[in-house]
């Protein structure tokens, strides 16, 4: 019998230690600033097992989109520019807009819902989100769903 996978969402203050530092080494290989997992893992103080145990275990939620279509709930200011400034910062990422949904602005709040195809991406799905989050007049910006 095959078990079939469950996956959760879990605030990373609350994981154990391992698998913050699990992470750690991913990032620390990822980046080139470490050029081997024994280089990595003695660097954030775990073992080589534990990082081979765990490593297929934890990954961000960003990581497993690439390659896929990311639908995300965006809150703007009424702003002239802001929902463009947002568009632009997309498509320069090489994202693929696929579609865009923007309700009538209430209490001068523009929810705007937007589709993309993350294929082309120069970056990682959350190297775009915190740089869409840092624009002026985004007032939130969420995850909805991901195929």
């Amino acid at each position: 019998m095959r078990e079939d996978k469950k996956f959760y969402i879990v605030d990373k203050s609350v994981l154990p230690e391992i698998f913050l530092k699990v992470m750690d080494v991913k990032n620390l290989l990822e980046s080139g600033r470490e050029k081997t997992v024994q280089d990595a893992v003695s660097s954030v103080g775990i073992s080589r097992s534990a990082f081979y145990k765990y490593r297929d275990a934890i990954f961000p939620l960003y990581e497993n989109t690439r390659g896929k279509t990311v639908t995300f709930g965006v809150n703007l200011d009424d702003t002239k520019g802001v929902l463009s400034s947002v568009l632009n910062l997309i498509a320069a990422a090489g994202a693929n807009i696929l579609t865009i949904n923007q309700n009538i602005p209430i209490n001068k709040i523009a929810n705007v819902t937007i589709t993309i195809e993350t294929n082309a991406m120069d970056s990682d799905i959350g190297f775009l989100m915190n740089s869409v989050e840092n624009i002026q007049g985004v007032i939130s910006l969420n995850i909805i769903a991901r195929e």
